[in-house]
């Protein structure tokens, strides 16, 4: 009875690790992108259960091993990059000049949250020059105003879909707009921040909606908006910033083509996961809001913020303007198939990198 019991496990963990490889884009496959680490946890307890409770001089156990050894090792290669184990992207700011400083909250408030003021009195501590929301809806709005005296430059989409997003930011915003990309309910907003220093930085404030029973059957909205900014942020050399809850893990096949096409860097690779979703179930933690940047920058921090009763936590990231430095050393680039599967993900959409916005461009 044993041996059945895990034999069993070993066809439904197997099965859970290739169907990803499958690439469908119906949310029950690609859902399985995301638990990859809760998956490499369930295995190493399965392998040490048989390698404990099964006779080892039977062939058919050494099967068994074998079999979760190689579903383990592949797991784990998606989410190594995220550990301490693997080399950073973006190097450490040397010189942490306030000039050339920029530090951004990510913060998915979650529209029926009423607790506010715990978000606000995060971003009085940690003293953001931007706050991204998403999630934001009217209510939510005028409790956010309260920030203006400090905040004074804003973007404002109040919706109540659970997709609204603002923006609040002491840094001078230019050439701001709101678009819907893919989805005519879900915006996405695109601006130039200013530095004190001078230098602007193209940025674009993003949250897809997910591939989900509720959302979207598959994840090609997602993916088509993901994969256009990237294909119109490549065309730049002025640097870049892309944050928000884009609903899909860090190492995803899409955010990894995201990073591949964009070329833009993580900051988090070499230095931790930083899962913001859940925030009230720690066994089911995942990755999901993000920020990702070009080469011009350098990381002076980044770290999750406590709960204010959201179901996420908020992401706080400092970057130093510093395009003078030797920053990639393993970022990724893309191939001729990664080229090709983003273009089919945008036709599909009928959606192009034309229709993002290119502050600045002028």
């Amino acid at each position: 009875m044993i041996f059945i019991a895990l034999l069993v496990a070993t066809v439904i963990l197997t099965t859970f690790t290739l169907i990803p490889l499958w690439r469908h884009e119906a949310w029950w496959v690609r859902s399985l992108d995301f638990p990859r680490l809760q998956l490499s946890v369930i295995l190493l307890i399965l392998i040490m259960l048989e390698a404990l409770l099964l006779d080892l001089s039977h062939p058919s156990t050494w099967g068994l091993l074998v079999v979760g050894l190689i579903c383990l090792v592949y797991q784990a290669w998606w989410i190594v990059p995220y550990t301490r184990l693997f080399p950073v992207e973006v190097k450490s700011a040397i010189n942490a000049d306030g000039q050339r400083m920029i530090r951004i909250i990510t913060a998915n408030v979650l529209t029926p949250n009423r607790n506010a003021k715990a978000l606000i009195e995060l971003v009085h501590e940690n003293a953001p020059d931007i706050l991204l929301t998403l999630e934001s809806d009217a209510w939510w709005q005028v409790r956010l105003d309260t920030l203006e005296p400090d905040y004074p430059h804003t973007i404002k989409c109040p919706l109540d879909n659970l997709y609204g997003m603002h923006v609040y930011s002491k840094l001078p915003l230019t050439d701001s707009h709101i678009e819907y990309l893919v989805e005519p309910d879900k915006p996405s907003m695109h601006t130039l921040v200013n530095l004190p220093s001078g230098h602007k930085i193209r940025t674009h404030f993003l949250h897809p909606a997910p591939p989900s029973p509720t959302e979207n059957e598959e994840s090609s909205e997602r993916d088509a908006e993901l994969i256009i900014v990237a294909r119109s942020v490549a065309e730049t050399d002025a640097p870049v910033i892309v944050t928000g809850d884009l609903n899909d893990v860090a190492w995803s096949e899409t955010t990894r083509l995201f990073r591949k096409v964009s070329g833009l860097l993580d900051p988090r690779v070499g230095r931790g996961m930083f899962n913001t979703f859940h925030a009230k179930f720690w066994f089911i933690r995942f990755p999901l809001d993000h920020l990702f940047h070009s080469d011009h920058f350098t990381l002076s921090k980044i770290f999750r913020l406590p709960g204010f009763g959201s179901d996420h936590f908020a992401l706080l990231t400092e970057l130093v303007f510093e395009p003078g430095r030797d920053i990639q050393l393993n970022g990724l680039d893309a191939d001729a198939d990664d080229l090709s599967q983003a273009k089919a993900k945008a036709d599909e959409q009928d959606v192009s990198k034309s229709d993002v916005p290119r502050p600045g461009k002028h």
